[in-house]
């Protein structure tokens, strides 16, 4: 039982990592000075933008390597919470029918405070590095 517990964390700690990297790469891709302005729009400072999008990125690549997963599915706790008030909270649960709903950053929040408090030391990097340090 414990071992197919710790597979699920693993699922979950890479999924939700390559999910957070590709919305970061998107928005370096896409012009992220386009997302600074947006941000500027909805009353959040442009540079702001370049740090979302740094945390999504590096955080996502962290999450797949296992690589202080509890800090970073911390930092993207935070990321949802700001995402759900300052966007989508707006526009209910499902939506309002200009915009989708908080639903999905929500599962993404409460996968990233799974994490948070469980971590995921299976398949990690962080687990070798710990290991590696033990036995010097």
């Amino acid at each position: 039982m414990q071992l197919k517990n710790e597979v699920g964390v693993v699922v979950l700690r890479v999924i939700l990592g390559v999910i957070f990297f590709i919305h970061g790469f998107v928005k370096f891709q896409g012009g992220i000075e386009n997302i600074a302005g947006w941000f500027g729009s909805i009353g959040i400072p442009g540079l702001m933008a370049y740090v979302v999008a740094s945390i999504e990125v590096i955080g996502g690549i962290a999450l797949i390597i296992g690589l202080g997963t509890r800090i970073v599915s911390a930092l993207f706790v935070f990321l949802m919470i700001g995402a759900i008030i300052k966007v989508k909270l707006a526009a209910g649960f499902l939506g309002n029918g200009e915009m989708a709903g908080y639903e999905l950053e929500l599962s993404y929040l409460a996968m990233a405070l799974f994490l948070a408090i469980n971590g995921s030391k299976q398949f990690s990097l962080g687990q070798l590095l710990v290991k590696k340090t033990e036995n010097i």
